[in-house]
């Protein structure tokens, strides 16, 4: 209804004298203004959404596939290596985890508030694995994928794993969406702390107006680029990522031959190397009497899978599958600890906790396992009844350091170097610098059960800014955590708290 017309109507009414008509259609004119912009606006965001969801659809669907793939293999029992077979399913189950909280990162990436982990990775197994997750689907297209990679690659570096591989399965991702025969090459790079990625392939290539666009949201290139399925979010999440970790991405292809997708990052060696357990090791029996688990699922793909990740470190696994017959089996069995979903049919998990406190008391220790979120539970005065609550999926690794926790477990030593000996021949802090440091040395013994690496850096540069002495063991604490040694770290950290006292 804007234009010259209008102008000229409401120039007239203001000329003879009707300036309540004219101030009547002046609003009425704003009203119908706003209402076409919260039309279109709402149109873009119903569009936006629609983009939005297929673009998730586009980043399951390549772990999917390896998981899919690799699991056919198995079932056919064509001679497929299971352990391979599921190092790769499980490394892709994780890639699904990491893109679950990668649609929250996606907002944190546009406004500038995404925090990144600095953990210690080994490099060429980290590439090795990127590359094993795609070659199924490769193979389904009857493409060659290979690794470039030289000898000389360090075997430690520090990153951010999660963002790092977020970036190498986007690009591989799509060098395979987009080309239909010949290979795909990762070759890899590393020079004075400088790590290169190039990601080349033999497929249809980008027209040269087309690469700045597919780098953008929801982009996508022209031409037979527009045909394949994908709605372009990969990319221009790959490209604020690679920012965000200090680094460049560029782009180089020609129409029919293939592309070339290299990132430059600042990667840099741990001082010293990790004193991580190899592979394959073992699992480790706890000390003393034997302790009952209680798992209490539903499902029982997930009860089996917990029975076989428990019972090889000593412990006695009970099952139930469902909230009554757990009851039933705490009631006889007496277990140390209750491992209790949260959603089941009939009684809920929180219901179960509930009466559980109720029936054995504090002495029985629970602990949530869950893909619902904490706040799910009660809120009433007492709030809900469990010790712990742990998300899904979760590592067995921080789900055994959390039942290590709440039964009080010992551990035998696997290193004579490791526990509180190799820490007691530390100076030890002065005693009101002691005091002042001893709520984040114990919170650092804390966070090294659940592998919060982020944390405890946060934990040392706090001791450190307390002065002098304090600083040379945050120095110390900072050696040992650039070798991602946690025990060693937890040792060095409960040895002074120990002293402070």
């Amino acid at each position: 209804m804007n234009g010259p017309a209008t102008d000229s109507l409401l120039a007239w009414l203001r000329d003879s004298g009707e300036q309540g008509h004219a101030d009547a259609l002046s609003a009425l004119l704003a009203e119908n203004a706003a209402l076409t912009r919260a039309k279109d606006a709402a149109e873009a965001a119903n569009e936006a959404k629609t983009r939005f969801l297929a673009s998730v659809s586009h980043e399951i669907r390549s772990p999917l596939n390896a998981i899919y793939g690799y699991a056919q293999l198995l079932e056919r029992g064509d001679g497929t290596n299971a352990v391979e077979a599921g190092k790769v399913i499980r490394r892709s189950a994780e890639h699904l985890s990491n893109l679950v909280e990668g649609l929250l990162d996606i907002a944190q990436v546009e406004s500038g508030s995404l925090r990144l982990a600095r953990d210690t990775i080994r490099l060429p197994a980290f590439v090795e694995q990127a590359v094993d997750m795609f070659q199924p689907q490769a193979a389904m297209k009857g493409l060659s994928l290979r690794l470039a990679a030289p000898a000389s690659l360090p075997e430690f570096v520090r990153t951010d794993p999660k963002r790092l591989r977020q970036v190498l399965i986007n690009l591989l991702s799509n060098a395979i969406k987009f080309t239909d025969h010949g290979e795909i090459a990762l070759k890899v790079h590393y020079r004075n702390e400088l790590a290169t990625f190039e990601v080349a392939d033999s497929g249809i290539g980008i027209a040269p107006a087309d690469i700045t666009r597919i780098l953008l949201p929801f982009e996508r290139g022209g031409g037979a680029s527009a045909e394949r399925a994908g709605i372009g979010l990969g990319l221009a999440i790959t490209q604020a990522l690679v920012h965000i970790m200090g680094g460049e991405l560029r782009v180089e292809s020609t129409p029919g031959e293939g592309s070339r997708f290299i990132v430059r990052l600042m990667l840099s060696q741990p001082l010293s190397p990790p004193t991580d357990l190899p592979e394959g090791e073992p699992a480790r029996l706890y000390l003393g009497r034997e302790r009952r688990l209680l798992l209490i699922d539903d499902d029982p793909a997930h009860r089996e899978a917990l029975r076989g990740l428990l019972e090889p470190r000593g412990f006695r696994v009970l099952s139930a599958g469902g909230g009554e017959q757990g009851l039933t089996v705490a009631g006889e069995a007496q277990p140390d600890l209750v491992l209790l979903d949260v959603a089941m049919p009939g009684m809920s998990g929180w219901d179960v906790a509930a009466q559980l406190r109720a029936r054995h008391g504090p002495r029985l220790r629970i602990v949530m396992l869950s893909g619902e979120a904490a706040q799910s539970g009660p809120r009433g005065e007492t709030g809900p009844a469990n010790d712990v609550f742990v998300a899904k999926p979760f590592d067995f690794g921080v789900l055994l350091d959390i039942i290590s926790e709440q039964l009080k477990l010992e551990w035998p030593q696997t290193n004579p170097r490791e526990g509180a000996g190799a820490a007691q021949h530390d100076p030890v802090l002065p005693p009101l610098m002691a005091a002042e440091a001893r709520p984040h040395l114990a919170e650092i013994v804390r966070l090294v059960r659940i592998g919060h690496v982020r944390a405890i850096e946060a934990r040392i540069d706090a001791i450190a800014a307390l002065g002098e002495e304090a600083a040379a063991l945050a120095e110390r604490m900072r050696v040992h955590l650039d070798a991602f040694d946690l025990k060693s770290l937890a040792a060095l950290a409960g040895t002074e708290d120990r002293h402070g006292r």
